[in-house]
């Protein structure tokens, strides 16, 4: 019986041990799992509050670089219509007083040119010089280029039309209806109205870059 109660006794013990053993390890195990899960809380909130500020100044890095372009682009806007309207005037006065001003000039000056009876050889742009007509001159057949700045193009081959040669060259023609200067001398007017509209456009947008540099 002492031997039972000794081997009781000594059994009891370790189960009792054993048993704070056990409640220690958890309590340890649960002490180590909240510090982790303090440590990661911290860590992510510092990381989530690194990212935030990150974002921030992405946008203002962003928002001020769209505020440069739109400023440049404002700068750059005036400069660039004065350019442009600069080019047109030149291009359309050159066209006018190079092109469509002799052209009219050419017609009108075969007024009093001798008169056929011809006929279209070939149709086309007639306005841009693409036509030709054939006629009997001098008894002999002749083919020539209708001028820049004539009408016509809206006729087809082989309709009739009169048409007005210089006796010593009849290729030199033009129709008779073109001889007071034609579809040119209404273009020279119109390119020469358009020249002089873009250098007025031209002037107002230097004076207003004048203005803008003095403020």
């Amino acid at each position: 019986m002492g031997l039972n109660g000794t081997v009781d006794g000594g059994g009891s013990g370790a189960r009792t041990g054993s048993d704070a053993g056990a409640v220690g390890g958890r309590r340890s195990r649960n002490a180590g799992s909240a510090g982790n899960g303090s440590g990661s809380g911290n860590a992510g909130n510092a990381g989530s509050g690194n990212a935030e500020s990150g974002s921030g100044n992405a946008g203002a890095g962003s928002w001020g670089g769209r505020a440069g372009v739109h400023e440049t682009g404002q700068h750059l806007g005036p400069r660039a219509s004065l350019l442009m309207s600069l080019a047109f005037a030149l291009l359309l006065g050159a066209l006018s007083a190079l092109v469509m001003f002799p052209a009219a000039q050419h017609l009108r000056s075969l007024q009093d040119g001798e008169r056929a009876r011809a006929t279209l050889h070939t149709a086309g742009a007639c306005m841009t010089g693409q036509c030709k007509v054939t006629f009997e001159a001098d008894g002999q057949t002749v083919v020539a280029d209708l001028p820049v700045g004539s009408g016509g193009g809206k006729s087809s081959v082989g309709a009739a039309l009169d048409v007005r040669y210089q006796a010593d060259d009849p290729r030199v023609v033009a129709r008779t209806q073109d001889t007071g200067g034609g579809g040119a001398a209404l273009l020279a007017w119109l390119t020469a109205g358009a020249a002089v509209f873009f250098l007025a456009l031209s002037g107002a947008v230097a004076i207003f870059l004048a203005r803008q540099r003095r403020t």
